[in-house]
């Protein structure tokens, strides 16, 4: 099949199986998508998915969903944005609803801790290894972008938080470093930044409304103003849910942001874990529609814009130098989760453990999740 005969039930098709199965966190998703679309069924040339990858790290919103997006939307339009956002979102969404009601039921008990105790681990070399993948797709061997990554990376993890600043900076210095002095002079287009949600659609009977809006109003914003990934929305998800509204404590904003890593689809379906410990059922859907609206909206109002412009220096300068940034932020996140996951030896030795058989075998990933979280119910015990 060419990329020209690929349907709208094909992109569905596919979408739904990568939200089913797809494990590793963001970048892993962005591999498949790379290794599938592109090298496997040619749905997607190389340029376009490159393309694509520096628009989802360029824009504001979780990476994954927003290249599922923007690669539905090259293909077929709108509607090919629909039918990847959908399909990719659905699988995860019912399975983190099962999950976050037995975690209701049995919060507290020894298996789920032992089961998070050996997961976790993991779960941090998985990212890793996706984001080694990324940085040898984009940033390869350039001096000047692994510059500007360290400096990410190392921000991300003193500050415990994204600085979103920092994006902007880095793509201004790939502006300077790859466009000739006469391009930096370009065309702009109004910012979008969304003011609300058009509909809060209703709830239970059981539940207050006014938590519901909330819920999302705060999840619109954290998928509209959190720049990087599902990885580096986690520091403005705690602040959030934690510090600011209260809704959680910080062991169950932990265990949330750890189905969110564990489970299929993309990490920022963490929204409907804590949706669900929130406000039931009717939470986790409104915290889903919250955080995946902004980056759709992005796609299908900016991506004619963007493809006009995509191939301007300035314009490639300043993705070159975010692309680096974001993947800066990811690992710099990741070495904050991972502070709070390898807490004594066992842990860090099921880190090493995995890290190393992902570095040397091709294996499963949820083959992988599944050996450690064995892993944990026989080392939390012994501890």
């Amino acid at each position: 099949m060419t990329k020209e005969d690929v349907g709208l039930r094909d992109l569905a098709g596919y979408f739904l199986r990568l939200g089913a199965f797809g494990f590793g966190g963001p970048i892993a998703l962005a591999g498949y998508m790379q290794r599938d679309l592109v090298e496997r069924r040619g749905w997607i040339t190389q340029a376009e998915y490159l393309e694509g990858l520096a628009v989802a790290q360029t824009m504001p919103g979780p990476l994954a969903a927003q290249l599922a997006m923007w690669l539905g939307y090259v293909r077929r339009g709108c509607w090919g944005a629909v039918v990847a956002a959908v399909p990719f979102i659905l699988p995860p969404f019912i399975i983190v609803s099962v999950v976050a009601a037995l975690y209701v039921t049995f919060a507290g008990s020894d298996v789920i801790q032992a089961l998070f105790y050996g997961i976790g681990p993991t779960v941090i070399a998985l990212i890793l290894r996706g984001a080694w993948k990324l940085l040898r797709v984009t940033v390869k061997s350039d001096r000047r972008l692994w510059a500007i990554f360290a400096v990410v990376a190392t921000a991300t993890f003193v500050v415990r938080s994204e600085v979103a600043i920092l994006f902007v900076l880095s793509g201004l210095v790939g502006i300077l470093l790859y466009a000739p002095p006469g391009w930096l002079r370009i065309r702009t287009a109004p910012a979008f930044l969304p003011l609300g949600l058009a509909n809060v659609i209703a709830a239970t009977q059981s539940t207050d409304l006014n938590t519901l809006v909330a819920l999302g109003i705060f999840f619109f914003k954290a998928g509209a103003f959190t720049f990087g990934s599902g990885l580096a929305i986690v520091p403005f998800l705690q602040q959030g849910v934690v510090h600011d509204f209260g809704w959680l404590t910080e062991r169950e904003f932990l265990d949330a942001v750890a189905m969110g890593m564990i489970t299929p689809g993309p990490v920022v379906i963490t929204a409907v874990f804590v949706g669900y410990l929130v406000a039931g059922l009717a939470g986790a859907t409104i915290a889903a529609f919250g955080v995946f609206l902004p980056p759709f909206l992005m796609v299908v109002l900016f991506g004619p814009l963007i493809m006009r412009y995509r191939r301007h220096p300035a314009v490639q300068g300043f993705t070159k130098g975010a692309t680096a940034a974001a993947a800066g932020a990811i690992v710099g996140a990741a070495g904050v989760i991972a502070t709070q996951v390898l807490v004594d030896v066992p842990t860090v030795l099921i880190f090493l453990a995995a890290f190393g058989i992902l570095w040397r075998w091709k294996v499963s990933e949820p083959l992988l999740v599944g050996a450690s979280a064995l892993a944990g119910l026989v080392l939390f015990r012994l501890r």
